[in-house]
């Protein structure tokens, strides 16, 4: 008999018995962050969402199923190299080779943002046609930043040499260079505030392919609902309103992969850890129980 105080396996949204060969989602939990250049923490995000996953209720109201019928299989965490932020991104890239051969669609919980870069290749490597949606508060095109080019500074112009189509919602914090640049492939979070979701969903839709990567940096959203991240920028997107958007794009596009990251957990402060979990639910909720328009 399970005793009501006994908790659930320490595993992705608590799943009793998980199964790799019947999954479709393998998640892997990255405590990595490296090259952050303000606040540190991220490296404890990832325990920090599986642990507030654990106290979901695994039932969705809104499309009356349980996430445990999409099949979700959660790894060990994987230890960062102590050597170099290249050589962490190129064993990530491997590790998603891994999942991906297996025909499953991988997960990546950071950690900081640098580590999407080694999901994107892997994934890069077996689609030709796919676009990069990137929900971020920064643009990270920088080529180098602090003597690296895998800084989490610079994740996109590293995610650019493999995948020419990305699309970056949410932005308010650039630099001049990337500005000039980049401007007519990023959604300003000042165009976007008083804008309907569905006027959002459909912006993005019409600059991005038929298959999408999407990689959340949880700065995108507004630090007043997060403030656990390591460069905070206020007036940002509302749970709310990313949960639509992600819902209305996923009811047409193909999910390849996603990762989400940069969850640096304040001590005390539980409630950004749940809203790192349930979005993680929502995303995947929207991408395997919606009938595809």
């Amino acid at each position: 008999m399970k005793l009501l105080h006994q908790l659930p396996p320490y595993n992705l949204f608590g799943i009793e018995d998980q199964d790799y060969d019947s999954a479709k989602v393998v998640a892997l939990p990255v405590p990595y962050d490296s090259t952050t250049s303000y606040k540190s923490g991220a490296r404890d995000g990832p325990h920090a969402i599986i642990d507030a996953s654990r106290n979901l209720e695994l039932y969705d109201e809104e499309y009356k199923k349980e996430i445990t019928e999409i099949g979700v299989y959660t790894t060990d965490e994987m230890q960062p190299s102590v050597n170099s932020p290249e050589e962490t991104v190129n064993w990530i890239e491997k590790e998603i080779d891994i999942i991906l051969d297996a025909k499953k669609m991988p997960l990546l919980i950071g950690g900081e943002h640098s580590i999407a870069v080694g999901s994107i290749r892997a994934v890069a490597k077996r689609n030709k046609e796919f676009s990069v949606i990137h929900f971020d508060a920064h643009s990270d095109y920088r080529d180098e930043y602090m003597g690296s080019r895998y800084s989490h500074a610079c994740i996109m112009a590293r995610v650019r040499e493999v995948c020419k189509s990305c699309y970056s919602v949410g932005v308010r914090s650039i630099d001049t260079e990337s500005a000039k640049r980049y401007s007519n492939d990023i959604l300003y979070m000042k165009d976007m505030q008083n804008l309907p979701v569905n006027e959002i969903a459909e912006i993005i839709k019409k600059r991005t392919k038929q298959n999408v990567y999407i990689t959340i940096d949880l700065d995108v959203l507004d630090n007043g609902e997060m403030p656990s991240v390591g460069t905070p920028e206020p007036n940002g997107m509302h749970f709310a309103q990313i949960d639509a958007v992600l819902k209305s794009i996923l009811a047409e596009k193909n999910l390849l992969g996603m990762d989400v990251c940069e969850l640096a957990p304040i001590p005390g402060m539980i409630a950004p850890n749940f809203l790192a979990a349930k979005l993680i639910f929502r995303t995947l909720e929207h991408a395997f129980f919606q009938k595809k328009q």
